[in-house]
């Protein structure tokens, strides 16, 4: 919790008296806005970011995108999570693989076939192992760029850029060729982020986005714990004045 200190001191009125002023702040709960990096979407439900990055790529080199962004592939754990995703706007304006009212995205899944005989046959698996509760999709709509020798198709996830078939969580699963270019969702956990939008590594001090610039927290799970308040001194010769929203300690005076 932040909180000022109780400012009680003495000023010269205009008529020679001595005014006494106090300024009280009341502690109130920080609220942290940001606990993803700029450009992702905040879960609460799986602590987790989510991003959609338009730049079409394959299979392959978007799972190594997401790596590198310390996340790998979506996978979904709950429809809650699902449905959080579908609702989403991932701003794709105008760079786009597929229809306009029409979004496709990688994630992390593979479907693996296992009979091409009258129909295909297989079924899905997590691409790379390591999350612990993970729901397979339904049975796939085939893609067009399907080749016959592949045994291996990657998952794409269809979802409606129209707000009213968005809200209603429709979408389609598609089991697509692995070399073809799509855009692609990518999943992280959640991380502290400071003030000035960097990333804090675990164990390491920061000042959260929030409202408050005097505050000094620890970095835990993705969390600011331990938080500390600097309480500062109100600016000398000064009646009215602003704080500065990003800087500790700082003012700019609105006197005449």
């Amino acid at each position: 919790h932040g909180k000022e200190n109780v400012d009680s001191r003495h000023s010269r009125g205009r008529g020679g008296e001595t005014t006494r002023f106090h300024t009280v702040n009341v502690a109130q709960p920080v609220r942290f806005s940001r606990k993803c990096p700029t450009g992702w979407h905040h879960y609460e439900g799986t602590a987790s970011c989510y991003r959609v990055y338009l730049n079409g790529e394959n299979y392959w080199d978007a799972v190594q995108t997401c790596q590198r962004v310390n996340g790998s592939l979506a996978t979904f754990t709950a429809d809650q999570e699902l449905r959080f995703i579908l609702a989403q706007e991932w701003d794709l304006e105008e760079k786009t693989f597929v229809r306009k009212d029409q979004r496709r995205f990688w994630v992390g899944y593979q479907y693996v076939i296992t009979n091409r005989n009258h129909s295909i046959e297989g079924h899905w698996e997590v691409a790379y192992k390591g999350s612990s509760e993970v729901f397979l999709p339904p049975d796939p709509i085939f893609g067009t760029a399907m080749s016959e020798n592949e045994n291996v198709l990657c998952a794409q996830l269809q979802c409606f850029h129209f707000p009213t078939l968005r809200h209603h969580g429709l979408h389609s699963w598609y089991a697509e060729n692995c070399y073809e270019k799509s855009s692609f969702l990518c999943k992280r956990s959640q991380t502290c982020v400071d003030i000035k939008d960097n990333i804090v590594d675990e164990g390491y001090y920061f000042t959260p986005k929030g409202n408050d610039p005097c505050l000094s927290c620890t970095c835990h799970n993705g969390e600011p714990e331990m938080c500390v308040a600097a309480l500062c001194e109100r600016p000398q010769g000064c009646q009215q004045y602003r704080k500065d929203p990003k800087e500790c300690c700082k003012f700019t005076c609105l006197d005449p």
